[in-house]
């Protein structure tokens, strides 16, 4: 009774330190983009079938090797003759002519047998063929995590950009508020007109619709990094990184040093034609001879009841043999020379496709760091013109607040800096987004 209720007590801890596993997990809402590129390459549906890919190349591998190991069968059966066959015989006192049968009604056999590989030429091309078949799993492997990489930081920032925005637009709008009651006080006092009052409703009103907008256009940022994560689309999140410490990243991306070898595509070009050349020494190597031992060992049994064909203490009669297969190809009709020439031509497909994927990849890095420059040049400009609209703004609301200045002054003021912050932002995100491509351009695009 007593091991009873401890194995039950252990049971319900057990099953409490589970609940308290999965709560903690649920609690855990804060990403950085570190922990988001962590949880994406933990959990995203694409990398973990490339990782089950990788797995089944490993399989591949001891297939392949299963071949150069013993293999033995066993083998056995019983048959009952409906008609037994009988020949023809002539008594030599008689000289009667008659039949004798020379089998029995039933009839059992078994056999064991065991077959060893002395030499295949295909067998150890296909060994190597089958673990650098496993290496291109693993950069297939390899190519999704940085696919995966690109798409959770493009989207990481989406985000970013989205929620500071949606910010700039709240405090447009409660600028845009207050200006609005101060207007509506104004014109109850008689220092202000009515076609004042509406300019600002006209702005306070597109803002209010703008706002909407964005809140829709974050949340569905939101969602789209959730997918891209393989986190469930609607789950609490918060992202801990700051627009302005990204953008100091900006200005840390190299553009020298780069070599065709960091390029993950060329790495799984250069493992497709290994493949190529093993497929060929493969077709090549099917001209030689090949060699195979052989040993079995088994027995028959004939019996005139089916009881008798497996009782114990029944005679068998026993046989055995052992020796040597020489298979030795002498014409194919050309077969083999064909496939020998279709990797020749394969080869030189691959070496063409060499070429046109460097001047690829040139084409690329040159447009891409064409693009960060021009996104950090206009970075550099958008920025500027969103500190003088601010100041702008500023100064021609006191100026209005002191009486000095005109409603249509203040509501063009703000406009110019709301556009100026839009701009801005969307400057930051074009060059955030310029960054990642050049680094993955170049190879070195990591978490």
């Amino acid at each position: 009774m007593k091991i009873i209720l401890i194995n039950m007590r252990v049971h319900v801890l057990s099953a409490l330190l589970v609940l308290v596993s999965f709560a903690g997990f649920g609690q855990n809402s804060s990403f950085s983009l570190r922990q988001s590129l962590d949880y994406a390459l933990a959990n995203n549906q694409n990398l973990l079938n490339a990782k089950i890919e990788r797995d089944i190349s490993e399989t591949v591998v001891k297939e392949t090797l299963s071949r150069g190991l013993p293999q033995i069968t066993a083998n056995g059966g019983a048959a009952k003759n409906m008609i037994i066959p009988e020949v023809p015989f002539t008594n030599p006192i008689t000289n009667e002519e008659t039949t004798i049968a020379f089998q029995r009604r039933f009839t059992g056999n078994a056999l064991v047998s065991m077959e060893q590989m002395i030499f295949d030429g295909s067998f150890f091309v296909g060994l190597e063929a089958a673990r650098t078949f496993r290496q291109l799993a693993e950069k297939d492997q390899i190519k999704s995590e940085i696919d995966i990489i690109e798409a959770v930081t493009k989207a990481y920032y989406g985000v970013l950009i989205a929620q500071e925005r949606l910010e700039l637009v709240d405090k447009n709008f409660n600028r845009l508020d207050s200006l609005l009651r101060e207007t509506e006080i104004l014109y109850n006092n008689g220092f202000a007109e009515q076609i004042d009052i509406s300019r600002v409703k006209v702005q306070y009103n597109n803002i209010r619709t703008q706002r909407t907008n964005l809140k829709q256009f974050e949340e569905m940022s939101r969602y789209l990094l959730q997918f891209q994560m393989g986190m469930p689309v609607g789950s609490p999140m918060e992202l801990t990184d700051k627009l302005g410490n990204l953008e100091l990243d900006l200005r840390t991306t190299p553009t020298a040093g780069f070599n065709y070898a960091d390029r993950i595509e060329y790495s799984q070009l250069q493992t497709n034609e290994a493949l190529a050349k093993l497929d060929l020494k493969n077709n090549k190597v099917q001209y030689i001879p090949t060699i195979n031992a052989f040993i079995n060992y088994g027995g028959n049994m004939f019996a005139d009841n089916a009881n008798d064909l497996f009782r114990l203490g029944t005679s068998w009669i026993p046989n055995s043999a052992y020796g040597v297969n020489i298979r030795i190809p002498i014409f194919d009709g050309f077969y083999k020379s064909s496939l020998i020439q279709r990797n020749r031509l394969q080869i030189k497909q691959i070496e063409n496709q060499f070429a046109l994927l460097e001047n690829n990849i040139e084409l690329e890095l040159r447009e891409k760091k064409s693009q960060l420059n021009n996104s950090l040049e206009r970075l550099n400009t958008e920025k500027e013109n969103m500190e003088l609209g601010m100041e702008v703004f500023r100064v021609t609301r006191v100026k209005y607040q002191e009486g000095v200045g005109s409603n249509l002054e203040v509501i063009e003021a703000e406009t110019t800096y709301k556009e100026a912050e839009t701009n801005y932002y969307v400057a930051l995100y074009d060059a955030l987004i310029a960054k990642v491509e050049l680094e993955k351009a170049m190879g070195i695009l990591k978490k």
